[in-house]
């Protein structure tokens, strides 16, 4: 995609270090809600935003993932079901928790 040079698109950061990504910005990137964004911090101390490939993955999880897969199967005899008691007790604990992936964090979380 070529972008056109445009004029300077400011934001504002809030208390908590939060920006909204200016409009022009989020369509010549094709952002969307959720999306993820890489910042890079370039040798001139220039910042270049890019949106993050979504099909790239994590090569840390990744290995982690597959250290998983390889125990699970040279150790089967490892791996133990979990007992209805301990599934029920584990809903009653959190039955009551709301969680809201969209408000915005408390100073306390930060």
């Amino acid at each position: 995609m070529t972008v056109k040079p445009a004029p300077c698109s400011e934001s504002t950061l809030t208390d908590r270090y939060q920006t909204t990504i200016p409009e022009p910005i989020r369509k010549a990137l094709g952002l969307n809600k959720r999306d993820k964004i890489c910042y890079t911090l370039q040798s001139d101390g220039q910042v270049v935003i890019s949106r993050t490939d979504t099909t790239e993955n994590d090569p840390i999880l990744g290995e982690f993932l597959n250290f998983l897969a390889q125990d699970i199967k040279n150790n089967p005899q490892h791996l133990e079901t979990l007992s209805s008691d301990l599934v029920n007790r584990v809903q009653s604990l959190v039955s009551d928790v709301d969680l809201d992936l969209d408000a915005p964090l408390l100073d306390e979380d930060e």
